[in-house]
């Protein structure tokens, strides 16, 4: 089991228990981009008692210890790239075009009455079209770079792959503020009494686009880039 207190930065928690992430995202806890920071102080610009959430983390813990997965977080560099390809890749390319037409049919039936749902397209055309190029970038040119760094080690390997890195950093900020904008503007993906099943369909999924799109940014920034950094 491991040692965590309300000192434990969020972002560590979630590389211990991956599944915390699914409580952090329940609490609005930030564990992606603003997840280097100890869990009371999340937990207290939240307005929650740091105590009962921590509890809550140690009894999923425990629940977990006899059912643990292989974790992302033990993967060497390379199988990371591979997980994080084969799982959150993977899936945006797959999730992104295939719930445009609902968003598009949502806005346009409902946004009437609803105008928060015109934003809520806005922003997820600008995600789809962030993210995919986003991943495109990883794929073809970063990712490369990453794994001719792990292999060579070097300063020269270093500079070359540094501003890239800063650049993804900075896309997942971009990234993580439309993701909240959009939790924000729906309130929390609380359907109205008039939603239909396009409405209800739309909302669970972007709930879904969320979680792994977090998860996604975190294996990335708190995971292989900091063993990147630690390594140089």
């Amino acid at each position: 089991m491991s040692q965590i207190t309300l000192q434990t930065q969020v972002s560590d928690i979630v590389t211990a228990i991956p599944q915390s992430a699914d409580l952090f995202r329940a609490l609005r806890i930030d564990f992606c981009c603003g997840g280097k920071i100890p869990l009371e102080e999340a937990a207290a610009k939240r307005k929650l008692h740091s105590g009962e959430v921590l509890e809550q983390i140690k009894k999923l813990e425990t629940k977990i210890a006899e059912h643990q997965e292989s974790r992302p977080g033990d993967l060497t560099e390379p199988e990371l790239i591979n997980y994080i390809q084969n799982k959150h890749h993977a899936f945006l390319r797959e999730e992104l075009p295939a719930l445009t037409p609902y968003v598009t049919k949502l806005a346009r039936v409902h946004g009437e009455h609803h105008p928060e749902l015109l934003r809520v397209q806005e922003i997820f055309t600008e995600l789809k079209n962030e993210l995919l190029d986003h991943t495109d970038d990883e794929d073809q040119n970063v990712f490369p770079k990453i794994a001719k760094f792990v292999e060579e080690r070097d300063a020269e390997a270093w500079a070359e792959l540094k501003p890239y890195v800063s650049e993804l950093e900075q896309e997942h900020e971009q990234a993580g503020d439309l993701l909240k904008e959009l939790r924000e503007i729906t309130s929390d993906f609380a359907l109205p009494a008039d939603a239909c099943g396009t409405y209800r369909l739309v909302y669970q999924r972007l709930a879904l686009l969320e979680k792994d799109t977090f998860e996604h940014i975190h294996l990335e920034n708190n995971v292989l880039f900091e063993r990147i950094r630690a390594a140089v």
